[in-house]
């Protein structure tokens, strides 16, 4: 029996993947990363409102237990076909929240959706900005993305700030039911020639291995 043969990285390439913008640097999270994040994780992020909430779990509770389980639950999951890459955000050195990129049947639909958070202390400088970007510019200019979505609860002023100021376009408005009742989503749009437009990604640092193209089922760019 031969054994596997591996090129200097894990065999896990994501863990690969590395984002720069100005001072921000985006790594894929790592299981070691959860403690930090569960310990700035501001009580204002959005988490999934299909997700069920626990009733023998206060809500601070259920909170850190879906972050972490949505750790495993998205390495796991992982197919070219259906993902979610979650990274560690990083402000000099320090970790100051998460930002993910997910799609599903993105081989044929190309498109891609976004969430992220960041600790109260890291807010009111642009970097939620900044982080969005670096994830459309993975998307857009490296994986051959032709769409961005996103979806905001209605009174989420600063991610649809974020949304708009990259570009983004309104996309219409629907609703769902969350564990605390019914809630009204935002949603908004962006393609890919506006982004060619904006330039915005010419300031983005993108490094993917190239073990990665069969995790994404597409040629990376």
């Amino acid at each position: 029996m031969v054994s596997p043969v591996f090129t200097g990285l894990e065999p896990w390439p994501l863990f690969g993947i590395e984002l720069t913008v100005k001072d921000l640097v985006l790594s894929p999270l790592r299981e070691s990363d959860i403690a930090s994040l569960v310990s700035i994780y501001p009580d204002d992020a959005e988490h999934d409102p299909g997700e069920p909430l626990w009733s023998h779990m206060d809500l601070e509770a259920n909170r850190q237990r879906l972050l972490t389980q949505g750790y495993w639950k998205n390495w796991g999951s992982w197919s070219p076909d259906s993902w979610c890459l979650t990274f560690r955000v990083m402000r000099s050195g320090v970790v100051v929240g998460v930002q993910s990129l997910e799609a599903g049947g993105f081989p044929t639909l190309r498109t891609v959706d976004s969430g992220s958070w960041l600790s109260r202390d890291a807010r009111g400088r642009g970097i939620g900005t900044m982080m969005r970007t670096a994830v459309l510019a993975l998307a857009f200019d490296h994986l051959g993305a032709q769409w961005a979505i996103s979806a905001s609860r209605a009174d989420n002023v600063a991610a649809l700030a974020v949304s708009r100021r990259l570009g983004y376009i309104d996309n219409g408005v629907s609703r769902v039911l969350s564990p605390t009742g019914p809630c009204e989503l935002r949603h908004l749009r962006l393609d890919r020639a506006d982004w060619l437009n904006s330039k915005n990604g010419d300031g983005v640092g993108v490094h993917v291995p190239e073990e990665c193209t069969p995790y994404f089922g597409v040629e990376i760019g």
